[in-house]
């Protein structure tokens, strides 16, 4: 938490990014200097002049491909190709917020706008994460906003869900979907109005903090699963929020720093998951604490009404992480709507500043719409809808805790996604899956439950000392119970009559090597932590664990090394021991961890899991680090397997890689074009197919007509082995020279589950969107001029069949 602004005069108060914390001053530069390959625009500076944008639209819904939608009725998950159209529900939330606007007095609008939380000696009074104060005259009651992105933070009787970067892991949208109506539900229960979730931010340093919190380092991959999780929660009620926008890919010196992107980079790579969002119909978005080319994130113009509002089309209201508002007048005219958690440069300052037109009424209006809206849009405005029954900020006292149950059944879901999350990494001479071995040592502290107080012991996950199921900060939320791999183990090998050891002292390298000697098969649990506010120091296991293998494996011929980690780590010290029969990479699993493994372990469940991101062989084969204030994302459109497919660097183990306990035939590679006689954009798409630029204005990157789709790749996958399965076929784009592209991305990816002989056909669909690059000089998506190609296969370099496509 960052300390309250000291102010020096009234403008400073009203419009300066000056910030005194301690005896430290930082000010961020108002004039950057431009990046490679940036335009003018980016430089921040604020525009001429300020308008409220985008209107909504009231163009109809065509039907088939943009059907009409409403946050309570999504387009089903199994519905590729389909772009739903939320224009109408926006619509009518925008005349339902704009008549209570009319009726309002500035000092009500300015309470709309700000949280109402008090701060005491640096701790936050009230019952949500964050809260805004009632607005009688109107009927509105404020906002419950509630952390996390896995559950709903600091209460009881809730679920932690699996981290973002497991459900990632799966490659499944119906459990994507699944997972965020499940939290959607939660929230809605405990009274919650906004979630503050999901996570998008790409994981471009594998050493950042909250990396686990996201989805993996892959845009589209990224996108894929805000946009279906956003579908899923607002589903439910609550209203999603989209975070942090944009480029917080590090923790170190998040508050002072300024990432500097070049316009390129950032529409293709870190923009486009907020795309997706937006064309999910995401409520909110959360700006975030570092600068962008110079000038914060939170009044950002070029980044949140420029890009944002206008060229993204978002029509829900934008607000501040917490304490990351250094302005008044700048923040407000430059695309804030909601400064959080109080109401510092919000309050009587943005009062003052709308009185003296320093910011337009037009401007104020906007802000207190964009939020009314928003609340409308979800149907919050329902007396049905649940009051807050929980205290956030003291979840013992009885007076404010009702203790609601919301958790239901989700532990089913919950485990469902931990095994589908779990990627088989390596497995030879048959180690997996185990068949009642006759003895069995379980070596390693994430192998056990906590040892003193359960799994809440530590604030917020900022500790631990049994397995590792979540990683720590805000991200977080309590466990009402967690099965430790120790647990469900010792359970199954009692059925099967296994003689069961195990030693969870991770420094005492000797006993685990007697502990593993003459037995069947030894387990070895290894963890990496990380959270917010703090980078990773390096990519080695924690607590002795690169040594703990070692050392079992010295011993044991059948060594399987199980993996609870927020992401990549280097793992050439022992990957390659002939004696390491298998290596699986679990994640953060969440309460139901030990079953899940289990249940891979011993065939139960079929591993399907692929990963959201590369293991390389050394730390210095990434193309980027952490812990400098100035962050230069000069890698630009190289990050994870990009730059290792440039580079020409062997990973240890590829994006989008994993092993089946059966194996999976491609074949019938077919291409071709889709076409649509009620299409009313085929003028524009004949232009884009000549290379011209397309539209600009409000919304052209969501537009229907670059996201439509338009091309149907098809092939049959064949489970040619003896084990029924789940097959994850990956669609990888190359693009023509002229480009200037990585070599190749992910466009596309499905789960197929398979019996043992049985063949399936498989339909993904390339949009023109999927085949456009930015034009930093039009301003607008492009088609390159030469001939794509097109890979399907089971990872980023398990390339399967290949084809070609010329426009």
């Amino acid at each position: 938490m960052r300390s309250a602004v000291v102010p020096v005069t009234l403008f400073h108060l009203l419009s300066s990014s000056l910030l005194v914390v301690g005896i430290t001053t930082f000010t961020v530069p108002a004039t950057p200097t431009p990046t490679v390959g940036s335009s003018a625009a980016l430089s921040g500076t604020p525009s001429a002049s300020f308008a409220p944008f985008p209107l909504p639209s009231t163009v109809p819904a065509s039907s088939g491909v943009n059907p009409a939608s409403g946050p309570s009725s999504p387009p089903p998950v199994e519905s590729p190709g389909v772009v739903p159209d939320f224009s109408a529900a926006w619509a009518t939330a925008y005349t339902k917020a704009k008549a209570k606007v009319a009726s309002m007095s500035l000092g009500d609008k300015v309470k709309v706008t700000s949280g109402s939380h008090t701060l005491l000696g640096g701790s936050l009074t009230g019952r949500c994460t964050g809260v805004t104060a009632p607005v009688n005259a109107i009927g509105f009651p404020g906002l419950c906003l509630q952390d996390s992105a896995l559950g709903v933070r600091d209460t009881d009787f809730a679920t932690v869900f699996p981290a973002g970067v497991n459900v990632a892991a799966t490659f499944k949208r119906s459990l994507i979907r699944a997972r965020g109506t499940a939290m959607g539900q939660e929230h809605v229960g405990k009274g919650v109005n906004v979630a503050l979730g999901p996570m998008m931010n790409l994981l471009r340093v594998p050493q950042a903090g909250r990396n686990w919190e996201g989805f993996g380092a892959d845009p589209y991959l990224t996108g894929e699963a805000a946009y279906e999780t956003i579908l899923g929660m607002q589903s439910a009620g609550v209203q999603a929020c989209a975070k942090h926008f944009i480029n917080n890919e590090q923790e170190t010196l998040r508050m002072f720093s300024t990432s500097d992107v070049d316009d390129r980079t950032e529409h293709e790579l870190y923009g486009l998951p907020f795309i997706r969002s937006i064309m999910a119909g995401v409520a909110s978005v959360m700006c975030s604490y570092n600068a962008v080319n110079g000038t914060y994130a939170c009044e950002n113009d070029r980044m949140l009404n420029q890009m944002l509002k206008s060229e993204f089309g978002f029509q829900g209201f934008v607000m501040s992480d917490w304490l990351a508002t250094h302005s008044t007048v700048q923040a407000a005219n430059n695309g804030l709507d909601l400064q959080m958690p109080d109401n510092f440069f919000f309050g009587g300052l943005l009062e003052a500043a709308v009185t003296l037109t320093l910011v337009p009424q037009s401007r104020i209006d906007d802000m207190v719409t964009r939020i009314l809206a928003s609340w409308y849009f979800l149907g919050q405005d329902s007396t049905s809808y649940p009051a807050v029954n929980f205290n956030a900020g003291d979840p013992w006292d009885p007076a404010t805790n009702q203790h609601v149950r919301v958790d239901g059944d989700h532990d089913v879901l919950v485990r469902e996604i931990g095994s589908s999350s779990i990627v088989l990494l390596k497995n030879i001479n048959g180690a997996l899956p185990l068949q009642a071995p006759i003895s069995m040592a379980v070596i390693g502290s994430d192998a056990g439950p906590a040892k003193n107080m359960g799994p809440n012991e530590f604030k917020d996950g900022q500790g631990e000392d049994g397995i590792l199921a979540m990683g720590y900060g805000s991200g977080t939320a309590n466990f009402t119970y967690l099965i430790s791999p120790y647990e469900a183990l010792q359970a199954r090998a009692r059925k099967n009559r296994t003689t069961f050891a195990w030693m969870f002292d991770d420094s005492d390298t000797k006993s685990a090597a007697v502990y593993a000697t003459l037995k069947d098969v030894a387990l070895v649990f290894l963890q990496s932590d990380s959270g917010e506010g703090s980078d990773r120091s390096g990519l080695d296991a924690d607590n002795n664990g690169n040594a703990l293998v070692q050392a079992v494996a010295a011993v044991n011929k059948n060594t399987i090394v199980v993996v609870h980690s927020v992401g990549p780590l280097v793992i050439d010290s022992w990957a390659t021991h002939p004696n390491v029969s298998a290596i699986l990479w679990a994640g953060l699993a969440g309460p139901e961890a030990g079953n899940a493994i289990t249940d891979v372990l011993y065939g139960d469940y079929n591993p399907s899991g692929r990963l959201p991101y590369t293991i390389a062989k050394q730390s210095s084969d990434y193309p980027a680090g952490v812990g400098v204030a100035i962050i230069p994302y000069s890698e630009n459109l190289n990050i994870d397997y990009r730059h290792f497919d440039s580079a020409g660097i062997t990973p240890r183990y590829e994006f989008g890689f994993g092993l089946s306990y059966t194996t999976f035939g491609y074949s019938g590679l077919s291409i071709s074009l889709i076409t649509d006689s009620s299409d009313p954009d085929v003028a524009i798409e004949a232009n884009w197919a000549r290379g011209l630029p397309g539209p600009t204005g409000s919304g052209s990157s969501t537009a229907l007509w670059l996201h439509r789709p338009a091309y149907d790749v098809t092939f049959t996958v064949t489970n040619t082995g003896s084990v029924a399965g789940t097959e994850i076929p990956q669609l990888y784009l190359h693009h023509p020279p002229s480009a200037g592209e990585p070599p190749s991305i992910l466009k596309g990816f499905s789960d197929v589950f398979l019996d043992p002989g049985q063949s399936k056909t498989v339909s993904l669909l390339l949009s023109r969107f999927d085949l456009s690059i930015w034009d930093v000089v039009s301003q607008t998506w492009v088609k390159p001029n030469g001939t794509f190609g097109i890979t399907i296969g089971a990872s980023s370099r398990d390339g399967r069949l290949n084809g070609t496509l010329t426009i």
